[in-house]
């Protein structure tokens, strides 16, 4: 029986804008003009090197990074260090956006919940069970919940960078059964990522994951958990 459950954060909870608008909203702030065509291409760019928090993972890491980027989401010094080394990769027609889009990817008006996030939230407190929301991650993004009207439906938050453990070690998923107060056996861990968030059946939870897409496209993936308990 399922007593409690945990949620990863992005690509699961919530969603990142595209990068072309993450880039966009950051050229306009700065009033820099950007043609569409350069625009697509910094774009790619910046995707290659998955360069947006919470966007498409890299697909190239120099290696001069690659230590830094194993290690981004010990600390929140290391997570900033990570993303913008890679934002600088991508050679764009500026100086240096690397520091104005990373605290672009911290603003609550930068993500998305899914269409479905509120009202499962909502149904498990309903129902009397528990939700902790366990991110690897660099920022504290309880804000994003406050902004978005949801933090009241969780209990805990347990993020990489406070704790200096990230997922897929067993003991970060540990960590959050115990501020539950379930047993791992009790609990359900409800993610996107095959190997980090299936790091907590190693304590016997149950793992269910979903695909991150676009808000727009993944309506109902949540609400299909409630049907696991």
């Amino acid at each position: 029986m399922i007593k409690g459950v945990m949620f990863d954060f992005s690509g699961t909870l919530f969603r990142i804008e595209s990068a072309a608008q993450w880039l966009r909203a950051v050229a306009t702030k700065v009033g820099l003009d950007v043609p569409e065509g350069e625009l697509d291409t910094c774009v790619s760019r910046l995707e290659q090197f998955g360069a947006q928090p919470g966007g498409v993972p890299p697909r190239t890491v120099p290696p001069h990074l690659e230590a830094l980027w194993r290690e981004r989401d010990l600390t929140a010094e290391r997570h900033r260090a990570a993303f913008t080394a890679l934002t600088r990769e991508a050679k764009l027609p500026a100086a240096d956006l690397a520091e104005a889009l990373y605290e672009r990817s911290q603003l609550s008006g930068a993500w998305l919940p899914y269409p479905d996030a509120e009202e499962t939230l909502r149904a498990l407190r309903g129902r009397g069970i528990p939700v902790a929301v366990v991110s690897n991650i660099g920022w504290d993004m309880r804000p994003v919940f406050r902004d978005h009207g949801v933090d009241d439906l969780v209990d805990v938050y347990v993020l990489s960078f406070e704790r200096g453990v990230k997922k897929p070690d067993p003991r970060i998923f540990q960590m959050a059964c115990d501020q539950l107060g379930v047993d791992p056996g009790d609990a359900l861990m409800v993610g996107d990522e095959p190997v980090a968030d299936v790091g907590a059946a190693t304590l016997g939870c149950r793992v269910h994951l979903v695909d991150p897409l676009p808000v727009d496209q993944r309506p109902r993936a949540l609400a299909e958990v409630l049907q696991l308990l």
